[in-house]
């Protein structure tokens, strides 16, 4: 029976049922608010017809309140408009929820990129030898940040989880039930996580989730790829940021770096244990039972580190393993063989560590350490450094930083940031001891613009008791002119001959993370796209030259704007000309749950991240390449759109727009995330210090999505204008990289809604400038019909153009009701007097408001 198309499976199995819950939500009383769920349909019905109409928020509001209210108050206004944000809230939820649980029907698993379908075509073309050498050095390592745009707490990821078996097993009861629990459980955090409870809370998708699919596909790559042989690589690395990414999070510190260290260990242990347990119930024969308890009772008694345990060690516990591998084929026919051979993937894949624990520290940081610690040693006349060191030229201090060894006591210092960054360098020590090398061995640089930020923190290193290191220093590129000068850089670091000496007691292999995030906020969607492709090129060339293996860390974001958006779709088109060996990525916030929080959803994505891989190494990614033409387009564009892009940015409306028109202001008072939303502490906003999650997200809250798209239609105007917009057309027709550009741009597009913000125009401060904005929206979606030859946006994504939609119309009264608050906000504050009581609830309404929005978007921030 033929498959059907993917917009009709979505229709029928997400679409048709979320109609029918959603009915039983508006049936369940979550307040003394009587009818809510009876008004909020209503109410969305005024806020289409209100738009239609070209009627602001405020009209809309009011007008609803005209209609199916007699006269309320104040307060049972604001009340009805809490329960709609209640109600919406938990819509999202039960939406995330069907869509999870149709996500195997909706998505082919075995379709285009999995590992059935790369299998079958490496077989049909011959190729499965060629698949064969590749996989056993290729890897990928999804990387789990803390990034705050995770709003949901854990009891509600826990529904969330029930509420996805209840709806795949069609359990009413159970359905009505959970959502009537989802209607009593609080969604908003009433105080800031810490970075622990930030870890905690991703590592349940570690355990629960990683940990088994990680282990499928490797096993099945294993017994269907390599027909039962053993690999030696281990493919899939998982990597961790929360506890140890510093960078201005002034509440991570070592203790927290070695308690989330020490919390994965347990965790990954515990795993191992109730697997063992398992395979004791299985394997009863012989006496490999009593072999069996010994690694169960080895692993029960580690699970801390226990000073009466016995150290059990990785080498060990895997050891104990093969010895009953190697019993059970020999004396009994090799009898649940596949399920000890899981045990054994799983303990090469996650070792003792369970992920990598990334250490992360801004360089301008690492400067003012450095310098203290001059100040200091000199004064000590501990002779580490010359006296003159600061009045040393650039080059000089470089050579002095290659030599510096030593054994520094972080207690010696005053300054708190001295101490915190030596002994989060101890730390990383520690952890090795602990957990195995694996466990912590990475030092990113973010801010890393020059030779001396790498050699300053080398040289932290070194004098932490640290002559030859097992660290690997990773510089982080991520404004546009870093990245055009990162092959400079590391060209001089490949040069020097102790950090030379270094890279080869590291294997001749260098990471190197770059940062899309920052990347789009400094220079424009396509500048920084193609900046860090042209960046990754030159990268590769100059790393080659020098017989050194550079591994690209992506620093990506959910949406388009920070990177995000079909990512796969970038990796498959790479082409010959950057190194392609290991994908490495960072997952953020709600795209963590949205792309892995399920078995299905995540083994789906990791294996097209194999997929892209193994398509860009296979096929004949010759044709990958930039013809010259092509390539003087690409660059041509995207310096038209960075121009565009950095004259929008210093419009002298720009930042007080964001102040005072967006919620900018209201994401550090949502309490979702340990880290600030800005690096310094100061009271003005200055666009340096602004980080790129409340940018970005600030400005998908307005639904104008502004990174995801400015400067991109003024850029294609000026070919239209020069009648030379074939030059474009032809790019998109044979690059697959300018394609998945434009895909993605086009799904900012679709999330953009200006009818929400048209009153803006009329506003006498920014009203030209939201005219600009609006504008070059207008340009951009015209220009992408004419360059695609479609009618609509995402044309060729039905099924994701309809999920998109679907949540765009859940949350159309949220957003009503945000910018309804935003607008009584402004009136208080420029009314001569300052009603203190409504302006708290307005604010209150505001910043709960972000909840929904964000989690239905999905991947906004």
């Amino acid at each position: 029976m033929a498959r059907k198309p993917k917009i009709e499976r979505f229709n029928e199995n997400v679409l048709a049922k979320y109609q029918i819950y959603n009915s039983i939500l508006f049936t369940l009383p979550f307040d003394t608010v009587t009818n809510t769920g009876v008004l909020l349909p209503l109410f969305k019905e005024v806020c289409e017809k209100g738009y239609d109409e070209h009627k602001n928020p405020t009209e809309i509001v009011e007008q609803f309140f005209s209609l199916y209210q007699d006269n309320p108050s104040q307060k049972e206004r604001h009340d009805l408009l809490f329960r709609f944000i209640q109600y919406i809230e938990r819509q999202v939820v039960l939406f995330d929820a069907i869509e999870d649980a149709a996500f195997p029907i909706v998505h082919n698993m075995d379709g285009r990129g999995t590992l059935r379908s790369i299998k079958e075509e490496a077989q049909a073309k011959g190729q499965l030898e060629a698949l064969k050498e590749y996989l056993r050095r290729f890897k990928i390592r999804p990387t789990l940040t803390a990034h705050p745009t995770q709003f949901y707490p854990g009891t509600v990821l826990g529904i969330i989880h029930d509420l996805d078996d209840a709806v795949r097993q069609n359990d009413l009861l159970q359905i009505k039930k959970l959502l009537a629990q989802l209607g009593r459980t609080a969604f908003f955090k009433k105080e800031k996580p810490t970075p622990f409870d930030e870890a905690v809370s991703l590592i349940w998708y570690l355990e629960n989730v990683f940990y088994h699919a990680a282990s499928t596909i490797y096993n099945y790559i294993q017994q269907n790829i390599f027909e039962g042989e053993d690999l030696d690589n281990d493919l899939i690395n998982l990597g961790f940021w929360p506890g140890g990414d510093r960078d201005g999070n002034p509440f991570v510190t070592t203790e927290t770096t070695l308690k989330v260290a020490k919390r994965l260990r347990k965790t990954i242990l515990i795993n191992y244990y109730r697997d063992i347990r398992s395979l004791k119930r299985r394997i009863t024969f012989g006496n490999l039972q009593d072999k069996i308890a010994v690694l169960e009772s080895a692993l029960y008694d580690n699970f801390y580190y226990a000073k009466t345990a016995e150290p059990l060690s990785v080498e060990s516990l895997m050891n104990g393993l093969l010895e009953i591998k190697n019993e059970l084929i020999k004396e009994h026919q090799s009898l649940f063989l596949e399920e000890l051979q899981d045990v054994i993937n799983k303990v090469k894949i996650f070792g003792f560590h369970f992920a990598t624990l990334d250490i992360r520290q801004d360089s301008r940081i690492h400067h003012k350490v450095l310098t203290d610690i001059v100040e200091k040693t000199t004064a000590m006349g501990m002779d580490i450094f010359p006296k003159n060191y600061a009045q040393c030229s650039t080059n000089e201090q470089i050579d002095i930083l290659s030599t510096v060894v030593g054994t520094l006591d972080p207690s010696i210092f005053e300054e708190d940031m001295t101490r915190a960054t030596l002994e989060s360098i101890y730390a990383i020590k520690t952890i090795q001891d602990k957990n195995g090398e694996r466990a912590a061995h990475r030092y990113i640089i973010s801010n890393n613009g020059s030779v001396l930020n790498v050699m300053e923190t080398f040289a932290l290193i070194r004098l932490c008791n640290w002559k030859f290191p097992t660290v690997d220093v990773i510089p982080l590129f991520e404004t546009v002119p870093d990245l055009q000068v990162a092959h400079k850089v590391m060209e001089s670091l490949y040069t020097n001959p102790v950090y030379a000496q270094h890279l080869k007691r590291r294997g001749m292999k260098q990471t190197i993370m770059l940062g899309f995030s920052d990347g789009t906020k400094d220079g424009g969607y396509l500048m920084a796209n193609w900046g860090i492709f042209k960046a990754k090129e030159a990268l590769t060339e100059i790393s080659r030259k020098y017989d050194i293996k550079v591994v690209f860390f992506d620093g990506r974001g959910g949406p388009p704007a920070r990177g995000g958006g079909n990512t796969n779709q970038f990796y498959a088109s790479l082409g010959p000309t950057v190194e392609h060996e290991e994908i490495q990525l960072t997952v953020q916030g709600q795209t963590i749950s949205s792309n892995f929080g399920t078995l299905d959803s995540c083994q789906y994505n990791l294996e097209q991240l194999l997929g892209a891989g193994v398509e860009n190494e296979l096929t004949n990614n010759e044709a990958n390449l930039f013809s010259e033409e092509n390539k003087n387009t690409m660059q041509e564009l995207a310096d038209i759109s960075y121009r565009a892009y950095v004259d929008f940015k210093n419009h002298p409306k720009f930042l007080p727009y964001l102040e005072h028109m967006s919620t900018l202001k209201f994401y550090g008072k949502a309490n979702i995330g340990s880290r600030p939303s800005k690096r310094s502490k100061s009271d003005t906003l200055d666009f340096g210090d602004l980080r790129a999650i409340p940018f970005v997200g600030s400005w998908s809250q307005l639904k104008q999505n502004v990174p995801g798209f400015y400067g991109v239609g003024t850029a294609l105007k000026s070919y239209e204008d020069r009648k030379e917009f074939d030059k474009v057309i032809a790019l998109f027709k044979e690059s697959a990289f300018f394609r998945a550009l434009i895909g993605n741009s086009m799904m900012s597009l679709t999330k953009s809604f200006f009818e929400l913000t048209s009153y803006m125009k009329e506003d006498k401060e920014y009203g030209s400038f939201w005219d600009n904005i609006h504008d070059e929206y207008m340009l951009t979606k015209r220009l992408l019909f004419k360059l695609t030859g479609y009618s609509e946006l995402m044309q060729n994504e039905p099924a994701g153009k309809a999920s998109i939609d679907i949540r765009e119309n859940i949350v159309l009264p949220l957003l009503t009701i945000q910018q309804y608050a935003l607008r009584k906000i402004q009136e208080i504050q420029r009314s001569d007097t300052k009603d203190a009581q409504n302006l708290e609830i307005y604010e209150k309404m505001v910043t709960r408001s972000l909840f929904g929005n964000i989690n239905a978007s999905r991947n906004s921030a």
